[in-house]
Order: C-alpha cells, then structure tokens, then sequence
C-alpha cells in the first residue's frame, strides 16, 4: 500500500469525541431554564456551507419546549414539519439558515425568545463515488467541505494495487480551466511533498466520482542484471526501466527493442531505441506505456 496514505490514515485516527451537550429540563412558564449535562454522541464535523438536502436527518431541539424539538426527514419536496409550523423548506439552505428560518416562524407567533439549534444526524443527499484500487469502495456521503483526503480514509485507503494515480469526474461544475476531469498523483513517499498536502486538501463536489488507478506494469527481458515486471511510477522511460532492472549485463548491447500492444486492437509495433543516442542527446528517451515488453539485445563481439 502507497505509504504516504498509509501514514495518514493512522494519523487520521477516530474523531475526538466532542464535549457533553447542555439540554434544558422541563419547565413551568416564566421558570428559568435548569441546564443539566448529558453525553452528546459524536457529530459529523461539517462545515457551515453545507446545504441540506432531501434525504438528510436533521436534529431540531427548541431548548425548554422539548414537545416541539423533533427528528425529521428532509421530503423529497425539500421541506420538514414540525409541530405549530407544519412544512418548513429547507433544502439547499444551511443549517445557519434553517435554524433563523424555525426560530423566526416560532417567535413570530407561538414563543418569546425561543432557542432553537438545528444539526444533522445523518447526511444521505449528497455523495461522491470512490471506485477502483480502494479497500471499501462505494458512495461516500459528502459532510459540507469534504476533501479528497476524506474521501479517500473513508473508502479504507488504496490497496496494495493502486498506482497513487487518481482521477477525479466532476458532473457539477468544473475544475479551474473548465475541465471536467482532474488527473492527480498521490506520491509514495515517506513524507507528503508540498504538491501532495495540494492534492489531498481538493474540495470535492456532489456527484464527483473518484477512481483509483491500479498499477501499471512494464517487463524487462534479455540481458539486464534482473530482469522482471517493473511498476510504472510517473513517467518510466526506457533508460529509467533498464536502470530498475539493473543495468545491462557484460554482454548487453546499446539497441532495446520495445514490443508494444496497442488496446483495443491488439495491433504489434517494435520500437528499437540506441541507449547511446539517448545518453549522448541524439534521441530523445522513449516514455513507455503499459504492458510495454523491453528486450535488450546481446552485444555482438
């Protein structure tokens, strides 16, 4: 697995618990309001621009009315009831918003001064989708200012197969230059580079689909010191791959031949690339693709 993601998930770690929540009591009217303090259960952090959305679970507690404080849905016409007010919109407000919009409507006229606080319990009208080379891949529920980092602990990491590439598609708007795709690389560094602590902080978007690449392989043959299957880490050349596969042997030649199989069509080509053009700056040093196939050639005495 990319240790970089590795090293995040485990500094990630559970969210702290949050402190305990202060609930009214009941109360006769014109009665102060004796706070008492119980265990609140963890809340989702999010962030003060999300918008609401059929579907979503909201808290509404009115402090010293708990007849009135109810758990409702969010309808798929966008709006909840509640006790006194009947429907009240909600859907593409914030909870800032929400809460002014119940707390106006009960003041008006049913209460005088009345507290009102608005959370949500459960989020189930936004998503992003994390597919590919993740351990639990699926929609993951978007809390307001979700990240990639967010979204990528929460499908449980990449596996031992991901590349560290990921694209991200975006149905809802677009990126800067008005792209519709984002392609990103998650080093696999010990550390996070100043560009992957970028990458990882991107604000994701509902409907935003997230696909982790799998690794892909090139084999080096014929007279290298290891020959084998190499991984292709950013932009493998060919005299990257032979310097992965040790070097050439006493008996290698300067002349690779690269074998290469194009998808769909299965179509063959030979690319023959001179290892000392390349290091003398004649030829420029070929960028290889997957499944690519090098085989260095014999040296003729």
């Amino acid at each position: 697995m990319i240790a970089l993601l590795l090293a995040l998930l485990v500094q990630a770690g559970p969210a702290p618990a949050p402190p305990p929540s202060t609930l009214p009591t009941a109360r006769q009217p014109g009665q102060p309001v004796v706070p008492t303090t119980t265990p609140a259960a963890p809340a989702p952090d999010i962030s003060a621009d999300y918008q609401v959305g059929p579907g979503d679970v909201l808290q509404v507690t009115v402090f010293g009315n708990e007849d009135l404080s109810r758990i409702p849905t969010v309808q798929t016409n966008g709006a909840i009831t509640l006790p006194l007010l009947g429907e009240v919109p909600v859907a593409g407000k914030t909870l800032a918003q929400v809460q002014k919009e119940i707390t106006a409507r009960l003041g008006k006229d049913y209460l005088v001064n009345p507290q009102v606080e608005v959370k949500v319990t459960e989020f189930h009208s936004q998503f992003v989708s994390v597919v590919g080379e993740v351990n639990q891949p699926g929609r993951k529920p978007l809390r307001g200012r979700t990240r990639l980092i967010d979204a990528l602990v929460e499908a449980g990491g990449f596996t031992p197969h991901a590349s560290g590439e990921v694209l991200i598609a975006r149905s809802d708007g677009s990126f800067a230059g008005g792209t519709r795709t984002l392609a990103l690389r998650i080093s696999g560094g010990a550390a996070p580079s100043a560009q992957d602590a970028v990458n990882l902080e991107l604000p994701l978007h509902n409907g935003d689909i997230i696909t982790a690449s799998p690794k892909y392989y090139v084999t080096v043959d014929g007279e290298v010191n290891r020959p084998g299957r190499y991984a292709i880490e950013a932009d493998l050349t060919v005299t990257g791959a032979i310097s992965l596969a040790g070097g050439l042997t006493r008996y290698g030649s300067n002349t690779v031949k690269v074998r290469r199989t194009e998808a769909p069509s299965g179509k063959t080509t030979l690319i023959e690339v001179d290892l000392k053009d390349v290091r003398n700056g004649k030829k420029p040093d070929l960028a290889l693709q997957p499944n690519d196939v090098l085989s260095v050639t014999r040296r003729v005495f």
